[in-house]
C-alpha cells in the first residue's frame, strides 16, 4: 500500500482525514480488533484537535499522527487485556461456587448409617443409651450426666464405654 506524502502546509486534521483508511488498517493489524482500532482513531482525532494550533511545530505530520494513534491503540489494548485478566468467565464463576449439598449417593449412605446407628442404640440397655445420647447430643459432662440418674461419674464412664463398644461392634459386623 503506498503512503501519500504529506505537505507541511496542511494542518494535522487534514492529514489525519486523508490518511484515515491507511491508519485504520495499520491499527487493526496492531490490535487485532476493529473496535479498538476505531476507538484509537476517535481518541487520536480528539488529541489532534486539541493541538491543532501548534501543528506548525510538527515536522512530519503523518509520522506524528501515526505515533499518537499507535500509542493510543497500545494503551487501549493493554487496558482491555488488564480488564479481561480481572474478569472471570461464566464457567470460572460456576466452578468457583462450591456445592455443599451432599450428592444423592452420599445422602443415601448417610441415611443408611443413621438407620443402623438408631438400630444399634435401640439394642442398648436404657442407662448406657441415655448416657451416650446425653454426652453426644446434649454435650453434657460426666458430672452433669451422673446427676440425672443419680449415679457416680465412674459409672457414667462405664455406661459410655459400654455404649460405644456396642455401636462399634454393630458397625463392624456390617462391614
Amino acid at each position: 500500500m503506498s503512503i501519500p506524502s504529506t505537505d507541511h502546509s496542511e494542518d494535522l486534521l487534514s492529514v489525519y482525514l486523508r490518511q484515515l483508511k491507511w491508519l485504520r488498517e495499520i491499527l487493526k493489524k496492531r490490535t487485532s480488533s476493529h473496535e479498538l482500532a476505531d476507538d484509537a482513531l476517535q481518541e487520536t482525532w480528539l488529541r489532534l484537535s486539541k493541538i491543532q494550533e501548534r501543528s506548525s511545530e510538527v515536522r512530519d505530520h503523518r509520522a506524528f499522527i501515526m505515533r499518537i494513534a499507535t500509542n493510543i491503540a497500545i494503551d487501549l489494548l493493554r487496558k482491555e487485556q488488564r480488564h479481561h485478566k480481572a474478569c472471570l468467565s461464566d464457567e470460572e464463576i460456576l466452578q468457583a461456587i462450591a456445592d455443599t449439598a451432599p450428592t444423592p449417593e452420599v445422602f443415601a449412605i448417610d441415611r443408611d448409617q443413621l438407620r443402623q446407628l438408631i438400630y444399634a442404640l435401640l439394642q442398648l440397655p436404657e442407662k448406657p443409651r441415655k448416657a451416650l445420647l446425653l454426652a453426644r447430643c446434649d454435650l453434657l459432662t460426666h458430672y452433669e450426666i451422673a446427676r440425672r440418674p443419680g449415679v457416680s461419674e465412674s459409672m457414667v464412664a462405664r455406661y459410655l464405654a459400654q455404649a460405644l463398644r456396642h455401636c462399634r461392634d454393630h458397625f463392624r459386623t456390617l462391614a
